[in-house]
Formats: structure tokens, sequence, C-alpha cells
């Protein structure tokens, strides 16, 4: 699981089915601008530029390093707090969070642009490259929406809320982890 699992899991644990869903609208919105600027030819000149390129990948990496950072400072809940804490999120917070925990991972420009020139040509008509794009971009929001809509059901949030604050520190570590990982990650990984 990359980045957007996670801040799916975690939006869809932490707050609620409709923070979640609000997180994955965000993340398919990120990859429908990724394959945007793909297809128009601005993910060539970020991946061709290493300094432009670097600098979105610090980006990227400080975003969700902060991102777990918080999440680590995840203290036990009782089922009553869970409703309470739910509340404290809003449909624009978990929008945005998904959308630049997104945007600022230029790993999903590098997925995109070798997707791309796999199944698109200089002649693919416009029409069928809006399509793939589209679809792929389609694909990802339902995925993610699909995702928060089982993990945050009630018997799951039940089963999950004596151990939610151990869950959302796994997550904040596996975030920082990304993070990392995305700040020493070499260009031609």
């Amino acid at each position: 699981p990359g980045p957007d699992f996670a801040l799916t899991l975690r939006s869809s644990l932490a707050y609620s089915r409709q923070a979640g869903v609000y997180t994955a609208v965000g993340i398919g919105l990120g990859n429908a601008i990724h394959v945007t600027y793909c297809l128009i030819g601005i993910g060539t000149i970020i991946s061709q530029s290493i300094l432009l390129f670097n600098g979105l990948r610090l980006l990227g990496a400080g975003y969700l390093v902060y991102l777990g950072l918080r999440s680590l400072q995840a203290k036990p809940v009782n089922a009553e707090s869970v409703q309470n804490n739910q509340q404290i999120v809003s449909a624009f917070a978990a929008f945005r969070l998904g959308l630049f925990g997104n945007l600022l991972n230029p790993k999903a420009t590098l997925f995109f642009l070798a997707l791309f020139t796999q199944i698109i040509q200089p002649d693919t008509p416009l029409a069928a490259q809006a399509l793939y794009g589209g679809t792929v971009a389609l694909q990802s929001l339902v995925w993610f929406a699909l995702l928060a809509l089982l993990i945050s059901q009630r018997w799951i949030q039940r089963l999950l809320v004596n151990i939610s604050h151990w869950l959302e520190r796994l997550t904040g570590a596996l975030l920082i982890l990304l993070g990392l990982q995305l700040a020493v990650a070499r260009l031609s990984d």
C-alpha cells in the first residue's frame, strides 16, 4: 500500500466514512490532474528536470512525514469519543488531504508517464487519450471510495475501536517510512 491507501485508511478510521470518501475524491482529482499534465506533456518536463522533480519529491516526502508524525500522537479512544472525533474534520479538509497527498507524490507522475507511453502513441486520437486517462482517474476514485466505505462500516469500527490508536500510529509510521523512502529515492527508481 502506498500513501493514497494510507491516507484513505487514516481518514476512514480516525474520522468518518464521509471523511474517507472525501479523501478518496481528493485522490481521484489528484490522479486526474496527474493524468492531464502527463497527457499534455508537462509530466515529461517534470521527469526530465532533476531540480523540479527533486523539489516536488522532497515537498511530498515532507508532507507525508508531517502527516505521519501527527498520526503517531494518536491516543486511545472509546466508542463514544470515536463518535465525537468524527465531527472534527470537515469535508474540505479530508478532500484537501487526499488531493495534496496525491499531488505531492512525484512517483505518481512517473507511474502515469510509464503507463501512457506503453498505450498511447503520438497518433492516438485525443478522444482515446481522454478515455484512457478518465478511466484511470475514475478507477482510482472508485477503489479508494470503496475502501473508505468498507473500513468505515460500524461493525468494523466497533472491532477496531480498542486498537484504533495503534492502527493510527501504524499508519503514521507507514506514512513516515513512505516519506523517508521518497526523500532518499534515486531519480532512476
